[in-house]
């Protein structure tokens, strides 16, 4: 029987206008579908008029201009019940996601679901739970003794994945799916017993983990900044409305 991490596996990814998941808006997002390893993947993606103007220095990142976003994006709502509706197939079907940091995208997600249609992420996974497998928590946990950022740009390096090519929700949900199965493979002897069930349920408590000694590590330097420990999604707060 196969390992998780050599068979099929799902990927999720968007680029924003911003980093802050309760004000912040969704540009572009994608599910990036494989089989097995090597095959070719089946990419879904939207484009998103999000109706609030882009900062600069979201644009210089992604490449999105509001130009461009005004002229070929779609409004948020149709798109956002249809990205959940992609997630909830995958999960349906049985295959894990990546999501590399997955507290902000899921959590962003969920936010615009809320906002465009007056429903949370979770309606979708009442009658089947979403798997999720994060490069950066895995990885955390894995090799935590390793110094240096773990971006996703730093995990294909290290891991040996190509790069993907221009920035984008595309390539970013393909490397991280790519960065996955290269963990799983590296930490085999650790890895290859637990099911993605397992898996996800242990996710949680490494971050939550992970979150404290980040924590610690700022009260330490001085530095004001919270960190959330909720691991895939973060709690709704009011504001998310």
């Amino acid at each position: 029987m196969r390992c998780w991490y050599e068979g099929p596996l799902a990927a999720f990814d968007t680029e924003t206008t911003g980093v802050d998941v309760e004000t912040d808006r969704i540009v572009s997002a994608a599910v990036v579908v494989q089989d097995s390893p090597g095959t070719r993947p089946r990419v879904s993606h939207w484009l998103v008029n999000p109706g609030v103007p882009v900062p600069a220095a979201a644009t210089e990142a992604h490449g999105l201009t509001d130009g461009h976003l005004q002229r070929n994006g779609r409004w948020p709502a149709p798109v956002m019940y249809e990205v959940a509706e992609a997630l909830a197939e995958q999960a349906g079907a049985g295959r894990p996601l990546v999501v590399m940091n997955a507290p902000f995208d899921l959590t962003l997600l969920d936010r615009e679901l809320r906002r465009h249609r007056a429903t949370p992420l979770s309606r979708w996974f009442e009658r089947t739970p979403l798997l999720v497998l994060d490069p950066r928590v895995l990885d955390g946990h894995l090799d935590r003794y390793r110094k240096g950022s773990r971006t996703l740009t730093d995990l294909c390096a290290l891991y040996g994945v190509p790069s993907q090519g221009a920035p984008g929700a595309a390539e970013g949900a393909a490397a991280a799916l790519e960065v996955t199965r290269a963990v799983g493979r590296r930490f085999a002897s650790r890895l290859e017993r637990l099911s993605p069930g397992e898996l996800h349920t242990l996710q949680a408590v490494w971050h939550a983990g992970q979150v404290r000694g980040l924590t610690s590590w700022f009260a330490r330097n001085a530095t004001q900044e919270a960190v959330d420990p909720a691991w895939p999604l973060r709690p709704d707060l009011p504001t998310a409305a």
